[in-house]
């Protein structure tokens, strides 16, 4: 079923006061978004279709932008492609300005720029995504526009998804528990002998039969590291990682679970329950209010008293439309970027995703990652089941 978008303001996962303070705080006059996922939650969640697997076509890509100007809503444009007029004559989007117009990244950026000028901006600071801005627009917007200048705006929209709405998080549990099921679900019908393509392609049909898109799956089998998908079969015996995310209406939830192919023996009981451990003893600090940092080094302090402590390492991150976004709390590990919200508080409605992974030397890659969120005297944890031995050829 597809997303419909909101037709008015009061149904956007954010407030415009907040993307104005936002943007004032950092001097910015102007917000071109180019984005998907910045795009779509600007729109209040709507993704066309068409592109939503892809981006190229003919000699350029599809580039939606939206246009935003500091406190001046009725100046908000959308420019999109050709077809998405209909998708607007169906469910009208709330920006007052929509140019369904252009076929590639220049024409878009030719209009993005024609508008600023109809409402008579000309000179300012324009706040832009350089990652998913292509070099075309950006030669175009500061060619068009040589009175204006250019600056980063990627930080803005990470703040202003960082809390999430009750109907966010509705999306990201259902995501989450749709993941933990098909997860279950393909540990349960996977055999010996079936390969990790096999198992992969399980667990892509699993998850589209819960209407989930699928995004990755890193799977390992047996005393092997490696997670990347090959003819490698599964064998009586061993174990099974299965980290997967999915992806409902654009937000994503991000599980790992374990299987085994038997019965776990004690020490497959024991090494689990001790990354089970390190889990609880972050969980334990996760609450509004309290930092990053302190539930960190907490996990970090619990994790240094297991004997798998040599091999297991401990990570946090925020999670959302993207599977690493605000709050960023840790820095380089293994994601490179900086830890910037690890002294700041954490607020109810943020969503981490917390894992502590092991590579034990004989037997195998052993990790939980768990989805949660923070609430005033805590975390509610979403897609919470099969976090223990679930068994393979049931």
């Amino acid at each position: 079923m597809a997303f419909i978008p909101p037709s008015n303001i009061e149904a956007l996962p954010y407030t415009t006061d907040n993307l104005d303070n936002l943007m004032e705080k950092a001097g910015i006059d102007v917000l071109i978004a180019t984005s998907k996922h910045n795009v779509r939650y600007l729109l209040g969640g709507y993704q066309f279709i068409f592109f939503s697997a892809m981006d190229a076509i003919g000699h350029s890509r599809y580039l939606p932008i939206l246009v935003y100007l500091r406190g001046d809503i009725d100046k908000t444009a959308y420019i999109a492609n050709k077809m998405e007029g209909s998708e607007n004559a169906n469910y009208p989007f709330w920006v007052p300005n929509f140019y369904p117009v252009s076929w590639g990244s220049l024409d878009s950026l030719q209009q993005a720029v024609a508008h600023l000028k109809s409402v008579g901006f000309q000179t300012g600071k324009i706040g832009i995504e350089p990652a998913f801005m292509p070099s075309d627009s950006y030669n175009a917007l500061t060619n068009l526009l040589p009175n204006t200048s250019i600056v980063d705006a990627t930080g803005i929209l990470e703040r202003l998804r960082s809390v999430k709405t009750p109907e966010e998080l509705k999306l990201l549990k259902k995501a989450s528990e749709g993941i933990t099921e098909a997860m279950q679900a393909t540990i349960s019908a996977s055999n010996a002998g079936d390969t990790k393509h096999q198992i992969i392609d399980r667990l892509r049909r699993e998850e589209t039969n819960r209407g989930l898109m699928f995004e990755y799956c890193l799977l390992t089998l047996g005393s092997s590291h490696n997670r990347a998908a090959s003819d490698q079969k599964w064998q009586d015996g061993e174990i099974l990682s299965i980290d997967s995310g999915g992806n409902l209406h654009g937000y994503i939830g991000d599980i790992c679970r374990m299987g085994v192919l038997g019965e776990p023996d004690s020490e497959l009981v024991d090494l689990l329950a001790q990354v089970e451990t390190v889990q609880q003893a972050a969980f334990a600090n996760v609450k509004a209010g309290a930092t990053g940092r302190d539930f960190i080094s907490h996990a970090e302090a619990v994790l240094g008293q297991q004997e798998c402590a040599p091999y297991t390492d401990f990570f946090a991150h925020g999670m959302g439309l993207i599977s690493h976004e605000a709050p960023f709390l840790m820095t380089n590990h293994p994601v490179a970027y900086e830890g910037t919200d690890a002294d700041n508080p954490l607020e109810t409605g943020m969503v981490l995703s917390i894992e502590t992974t092991m590579l034990h030397p004989k037997r195998g890659f052993i990790k939980l990652e768990d989805t949660v969120t923070v609430t005033d005297d805590g975390y509610l944890m979403f897609g919470e089941e099969g976090r223990g031995w679930n068994t393979g050829g049931v």
